[in-house]
């Protein structure tokens, strides 16, 4: 019986399910526990996604719930608003992450080694929730690289530099070993002061070393590991040291689609037209109907595809206490005919711009907003 056990949330979105989909096809022999936080205020579109995605996998996926909570008979949400007495979360203070999705998860996973994988995707540049837990450990199967971040800090700190080159000596020799010395050779400072120049050297660092070879710098990596207290040095081998997958935006839309377990339906764009102007507008995200990370588009969205949802969202706003999901905006004023059509013809004159440069549609960076906001909702 393996010593750690390997996680993989589901949010109810398209990373998150594909992932899912992708490890169960490439590498079978894991034995994953799925989970799922609900916070009580999902689209019906997420719960479909889920049941369909049980399916596919042959395993429950596991709705994790506060017992407490779920005796209190009110939703999640609605449990820890009056908790907070009113108060909205927001970018600022997001309650909602830390309550609903962190604490549970965390509860959930124990003190047992675990590895948890994230859906990041290849063509995306940013990091993935990082527990303070030192029994989990993220990984991140559709990138090249698939360590986290404070993994890459202790490879490239320069006082493991030479355990480091040690194991890359195992692998090559010669130009290649010369040209993995040079980038360790680079200097690097891990003061607190220079925290963006860090992150940059290190991304320079590892491009350098993956495009030498991603499967030696993995092995390199895991051997490492092995001398420290990561979840994974428990393991003797890992399938994915050999895996130099990078999958994209398109990859994600076709494994959900030639899987058979379908994209969610708020993802398809729906046309609406605004003094003649044409344009087309969806849902980005899955997890709560009234997530403040939304853009103002996406609350029109929201209040002419799913009325009643909307007129519940508003609810939970305090004018007076100025708690509203957006900064300096109540959902009240903000579906005024004359908003609705400025907030249109704005996003219609953005769309248009984006693609007379040549750029991706705005739709597809809405798309990616979904993990871009707050990636911590999507473990």
């Amino acid at each position: 019986m393996s010593k750690i056990q390997h996680v993989l949330g589901i949010s109810g979105g398209k990373d998150s399910a594909a992932l899912a989909i992708y490890l169960k096809d490439k590498y079978p022999q894991f034995n994953f526990t799925y989970y799922f936080t609900d916070t009580g205020k999902e689209l019906d579109e997420t719960y479909t996604l889920i049941e369909n995605l049980e399916g596919y996998l042959g395993a429950k996926i596991n709705k994790l719930e506060d017992e407490g909570i779920k005796n209190s008979g009110e939703d999640p949400f609605d449990f820890f608003f009056k908790s907070y007495r009113g108060y909205l979360p927001s970018p600022q203070a997001r309650w909602c992450t830390a309550m609903m999705k962190l604490k549970p998860f965390e509860k959930f996973v124990g003190d047992k080694p675990t590895m948890s994988y994230v859906g990041i995707r290849g063509d995306e540049q940013r990091e993935g929730y990082i527990s303070r837990q030192d029994n989990i450990q993220s990984i991140f199967p559709f990138r090249k690289n698939i360590w986290s971040q404070d993994v890459l800090r202790k490879i490239f700190d320069p006082k493991n530099q030479e355990q480091l080159l040690g194991y890359y000596s195992d692998f090559y020799s010669g130009n290649k070993l010369d040209k993995i010395v040079n980038e360790f050779s680079k200097p690097i400072s891990f003061n607190l002061n220079y925290k963006l120049q860090t992150e940059r050297i290190i991304n320079e660092k590892l491009d350098g070393l993956l495009n030498v070879g991603i499967i030696e710098f993995n092995k390199s990596v895991f051997k490492f590991l092995k001398t420290t207290n990561y979840p994974i040095s428990f393991e003797e081998d890992y399938p994915l040291l050999e895996n130099e997958d990078n999958l994209v935006r398109a990859d994600i839309f076709r494994l959900l689609e030639e899987s058979g377990v379908g994209i969610p339906a708020y993802y398809n764009k729906v046309a609406y037209e605004v003094d003649g102007q044409k344009g087309e507008y969806a849902r980005s995200r899955s997890g709560c109907y009234f997530c403040f990370f939304q853009q103002k588009i996406e609350w029109i969205w929201l209040y002419e595809q799913h009325p009643e949802l909307f007129k519940k969202a508003m609810t939970y706003e305090n004018e007076d206490e100025l708690f509203t999901w957006i900064q300096n905006e109540s959902l009240k004023e903000l579906i005024n005919p004359e908003r609705i059509k400025q907030i249109k013809l704005d996003h219609i004159k953005r769309t248009g711009k984006e693609k007379s440069q040549g750029s991706k549609l705005l739709m597809d960076k809405l798309i990616d907003a979904e993990d871009g906001a707050c990636t911590a909702c999507f473990i």
